[in-house]
């Protein structure tokens, strides 16, 4: 038998893998697919830089599915919108997108909304519709399928329309395969978290039985939005120093450092080259292979190359990140800590904890965790998650805390590349670096839990003593009437003031 060899397109490889992707079953593929969606309209609405309006709707069409219901997922933003040329191929072409390039970003593939229409398609052979304007006199419409074997979208329709008030934004609308009612949880649990790390987002969800659901801002203060960077020295490799050297308008090996990575200054680009014996005036589009390996090792071994700038992040900072807790989960205490911006393998990450107690929050019998990377909740695969392993690590009875204790702990990593050990983008890898980050994060915020729940226990103490005083306070004062023969008795609402500030 003579075996066959094929080539097959990235459409191809994950219709035939789209579990990897996170679209394993109807349930998990709807939540994926809203998820998705969701998170590429608060990107566009960050980088457009005004607060994100957000409408998703799911309704239910008919009963035409083997394992599940179709249902119609319709998401609308108020995002940058995207341009007329680029849009059958943001929504019918996989890894085709914007979210390449070196900044913090909610999407960190390319995939995700590609993906849940391909799922869409496979599932129910029904076109994708897409509305998008970035605010220009004109407003496209396309009808577009994905070609799987070629990866490129097939446009069915196009329609071009005055847009007189110069309305921005994108309207998706397609139908999948799946079981909203077994995703429902997961998905009102995910808005609600994502209403808590966008607290400057209005989120509306109606679903398939006519409920509305909103998740209203409390704030227009946004977190300035991430600039794009260069990789830092200690983050690339030799593939990267290749396609460096190709496009790179430098004469020279010094320039060549100075210019496309980030903090590296003529004297460190001088004694970098110094060590690892290249001369500064060699041309880097003349280097040879070994010196390339050479190259890349050096820059590991190097020590004197500066940590990476946070320029390229944007965290939510401390003002915004209580305000979204304040406001869905209504604690009675809260404290919040932001990390000061840290690296590993060369890229840049900043870890912000806060932990809450009582108000909303349920005793759950065992801490609550909320996790979150680059603004994303992360609700599925806890237990191999970095934060869960740090918080199970952790002696609570040290601060105080005991397992029935509403008490919720929330873990926000912002990076350029935020270390998932899945495609599906739901838990984050045990890197040493970041694990003590969030370790040191959470210890801070714990340390102020302590102190509040001392405080606690002291007013309680002395609640319940005062309150004993109090009730014995009046019949002790008439006996001492009696038995010092007076008719009137002392005067003890002073004391019975000072009894019932505790109360």
């Amino acid at each position: 038998m003579v075996e066959t060899f094929e080539q097959i397109s990235p459409a191809d490889f994950f219709y035939r893998n789209r579990d990897i992707a996170g679209f394993t079953n109807p349930t998990r593929a709807i939540f994926s697919s809203v998820r998705e969606l969701v998170e590429n309209a608060l990107d566009a609405s960050d980088l457009h830089g005004v607060p994100p309006e957000v409408y998703l709707r799911i309704s239910q069409e008919d009963n035409g599915g083997e394992e599940g219901e179709v249902y119609i997922l319709r998401v609308e933003d108020n995002g940058s919108g995207i341009p007329a040329r680029h849009i059958p191929s943001a929504f019918g072409q996989v890894l085709f997108g914007s979210k390449y390039k070196l900044r913090q970003a909610r999407g960190t593939f390319g995939l995700g909304g590609t993906m849940a229409i391909l799922y869409g398609q496979i599932t129910t052979h029904k076109p994708v519709y897409v509305a998008s304007s970035t605010g220009t006199s004109r407003t496209y419409e396309y009808k577009l399928m994905i070609d799987i074997q070629r990866n490129r979208p097939i446009i069915l329709d196009r329609k071009a329309h005055v847009n007189k008030t110069r309305w921005h934004g994108t309207v998706v609308e397609f139908r999948l395969e799946g079981d909203y009612f077994r995703a429902m949880p997961k998905i009102l649990e995910y808005l609600k978290q994502t209403a808590v790390v966008t607290p400057y987002a209005n989120i509306t969800f109606v679903d398939p039985k006519g409920r509305l659901y909103r998740f209203n801002r409390v704030t227009t203060d946004m977190p300035p939005p991430p600039e794009e960077t260069f990789p830092h020295p200690y983050g690339v490799d030799v593939e990267t120093i290749q396609r460096l050297t190709k496009i790179t308008d430098c004469r020279n090996m010094l320039d060549f450092m100075q210019k496309h990575f980030q903090r590296v200054s003529e004297r460190i680009a001088h004694g970098f080259l110094e060590n690892a014996g290249i001369g500064k005036k060699k041309n880097p589009k003349k280097l040879k292979p070994q010196e390339v390996v050479r190259l890349v090792r050096k820059m590991k071994e190097f020590k004197d190359f500066l940590p990476p700038r946070a320029r390229c992040l944007s965290p939510l900072g401390k003002d915004l990140l209580k305000a979204g807790i304040l406001k869905e989960l209504k604690p009675d205490f809260i404290a919040v800590c932001r990390r000061k911006p840290s690296a590993y393998s060369g890229h840049p990450f900043i870890v912000e904890t806060a932990i809450a107690y009582g108000g909303d929050i349920p005793k759950a019998g065992d801490i609550v965790v909320h996790r979150f990377a680059n603004r994303i909740p992360l609700l599925y695969d806890e237990a191999s998650d970095v934060t869960v392993r740090v918080i199970k690590s952790i002696n609570w009875r040290t601060y105080k805390v005991s397992p029935d204790m509403p008490i919720a702990i929330l873990v926000h990593l912002c990076s350029t590349k935020v270390p998932y050990k899945t495609v599906g983008k739901e838990f984050i890898a045990d890197r040493p670096e970041v694990r003590r980050e969030i370790l040191n994060g959470i210890r801070e915020v714990a340390r102020r839990l302590r102190r509040f729940l001392t405080r606690k226990e002291h007013v309680e103490r002395e609640r319940r003593r005062l309150s004993v005083f109090s009730k014995y306070l009046p019949k002790i004062a008439e006996f001492s009437t009696e038995l010092a023969g007076k008719k009137q008795p002392p005067d003890i609402e002073k004391l019975l003031k000072s009894v019932r500030r505790f109360e």
